[in-house]
């Protein structure tokens, strides 16, 4: 079986493929969306192999350590919603955690301000929660042996990949150069890797293999920890033996509400994206904004304006809910959301800087990546994990082949003053010991009438809740097939700074029009990376999207 999923990882698939311009990729027994195409394939291969869409999931997460090395991970850590066929949900909490040593004001400087340590180099890294947390999955709801699901990805990093135009491109980052280690792997020294040229990683391998016959234990507690733990005494950072040993996956309930007569089914805090995509559908409903079409001046209005006013409540009100009460039922509120719309003009942007987070406790009851799978049963699964920074802290574990994260940064270094991705969060996220970040990941499940509707969920840091939004609604609301919604230009806008970013699809008479109106207008030439699957009439249609090397196969 070992053997046979390997080489079956490493075999090209022939979906049933319309042909026709904009269509997505069709099949009736499986489907799996992801950002790389060996990855997507080993997925494919342990759905055929008799494996669940969990067991799928888990292999095409590790074949993406390996192939998508700037998101793609076993050094970080993310969040994987389920939906069984038989309509039980459940959510698997594997994020990063920080290190017991960690403090409110480690990545301040004598001046106060925040330094670089959050970003780059041995102290920005969390305590991993990758290979927890898919263990986890493995154990109470996949089908396989773990050793069996590890094995595509075990494969792909002994023998090697050919490597694509987009990862060599990606390859020649300027601060992968800047720690010996991740140089002398995915730079060769100084040698930079060219499209189709093999991509062999012994070390991880290694680890990977260690992992598959040994299970998460090793890397928590076995050679792989001893190894990592001794390699961050030396080189400054924060994590321990005794916080790897101590991390654990958590499994939380999944996030619910309804938009029309569709149910959402989607990440709770620590995400903050499940609450933000309730909020804003809640804002939107009921306005007639879709009546103006898709791409609109109008339409792109409200929902900016929706956007804004959900980013300003993430700033204040989200965190780790097991160190601070986040206030969901009032931030989803009818009454609450019903006060957000009034307060838009439907013909003039609002001033972000006049905009403050609103009062939701009075209503109180006292680079990252994403994949998405579907069995022939219909359990569905959603997957977003990251390194946070693309290539997280561009720091590779001596002799252990993997990167790691940079997700402290995902904390508020400062309370008040923006991270990397110019997001401004308060108190709710300061930095504790063993206290989670928050997040803006968002694996999204979509029911209607009751069945399996839609699959879907992006990378992008703050950008991926706005992203899940517009292809959500570019099919509930505009009537786009799947393909349509993922392909069509995007639009994010998270408060401060105050800007309206848009894709270079958006027409430059749209952008004018917006503009007219009061919106800050700044392009930017990519947003999101959207692996979605939708079900029609018994047939899985997947997504996978133009922007990147993304693949969609079923069979």
């Amino acid at each position: 079986m070992f053997r046979s999923l390997a080489l079956a990882a490493a075999a090209v698939f022939l979906p049933v493929v319309a042909h026709a311009a904009h269509q997505p990729v069709r099949a009736r027994n499986g489907m799996v969306v992801s950002r790389d195409a060996h990855a997507t394939d080993a997925g494919v291969a342990v759905l055929r192999s008799g494996g669940n869409a969990i067991d799928a999931a888990i292999a095409t997460g590790l074949a993406l350590a390996v192939t998508h090395p700037a998101a793609g991970n076993i050094g970080g850590g993310g969040f994987m919603l389920i939906r069984f066929a038989d309509g039980r949900t459940t959510f698997i909490d594997f994020r990063e955690r920080a290190p017991e040593s960690a403090s409110r004001d480690m990545y301040l400087g004598a001046d106060r301000k925040p330094t670089n340590d959050s970003v780059v180099g041995w102290r920005a890294a969390g305590v991993p929660g990758t290979v927890r947390g898919f263990e986890l999955a493995s154990k109470k709801y996949g089908t396989q042996p773990w050793a069996d699901v590890v094995a595509p990805a075990v494969a792909l990093a002994r023998d090697g990949f050919a490597v694509s135009w987009d990862l060599a491109r990606s390859l020649r980052t300027r601060d992968l150069g800047r720690f010996p280690e991740t140089k002398r792997i995915f730079q060769r020294g100084g040698k930079p890797y060219e499209p189709g040229e093999k991509l062999v990683q012994p070390e991880l391998a290694g680890t990977l293999d260690r992992i598959a016959r040994n299970g998460a234990r090793e890397f928590y507690e076995g050679e792989t920890a001893r190894r990592l733990a001794a390699a961050m005494k030396e080189n400054g950072g924060t994590i321990t033996l005794d916080d790897l040993k101590r991390y654990q996956a958590i499994e939380r309930k999944p996030i619910t509400g309804r938009y029309r007569n569709y149910e959402i089914i989607s990440a709770p805090p620590p995400s903050s994206g499940g609450v933000g995509i309730l909020q804003m559908l809640g804002v939107l409903e009921g306005t007639g904004y879709e009546k103006h079409g898709a791409g609109s001046a109008a339409s792109i209005h409200w929902m900016a304006e929706a956007m804004r006013r959900y980013f300003a409540d993430r700033s204040e009100y989200l965190g780790d809910p097991d160190f601070y009460r986040v206030p969901v039922a009032g931030l989803l509120d009818k009454k609450y959301i019903a006060g957000l719309r009034r307060s838009i003009d439907p013909n003039r942007a609002s001033s972000s800087a006049t905009l403050s987070p609103g009062n939701p406790r009075q209503f109180e009851p006292t680079e990252t990546t994403h994949y998405s799978v579907v069995d022939s049963k219909g359990n569905a699964v959603a997957v977003t994990y990251t390194l946070n920074g693309s290539y997280g802290s561009f720091v590779t574990a001596p002799g252990l082949g993997f990167l790691l994260n940079n997700e402290m940064d995902d904390f508020a270094a400062r309370p008040g003053l923006p991270n990397m991705y110019g997001l401004v969060q308060g108190e709710a996220n300061a930095i504790q010991p063993r206290k989670r970040p928050l997040s803006s990941m968002t694996p999204t499940i979509v029911l209607r009438d009751g069945k399996l509707f839609l699959v879907l969920g992006s990378p992008g840091g703050p950008t991926i809740i706005n992203t899940v939004l517009n292809v959500l609604l570019n099919v509930i609301d505009f009537g786009m097939n799947v393909q349509d919604a993922v392909d069509a230009p995007r639009f994010h806008h998270q408060w401060l700074p105050d800007k309206l970013f848009v894709e270079p699809g958006i027409s430059p008479d749209t952008s004018a029009l917006l503009e007219a109106r009061g919106h800050n207008i700044e392009i930017r030439n990519s947003i999101g990376d959207t692996a979605a699957i939708a079900v029609d009439a018994g047939w899985l249609e997947g997504a996978a999207d133009p922007r990147t090397d993304s693949k969609a196969a079923g069979y």
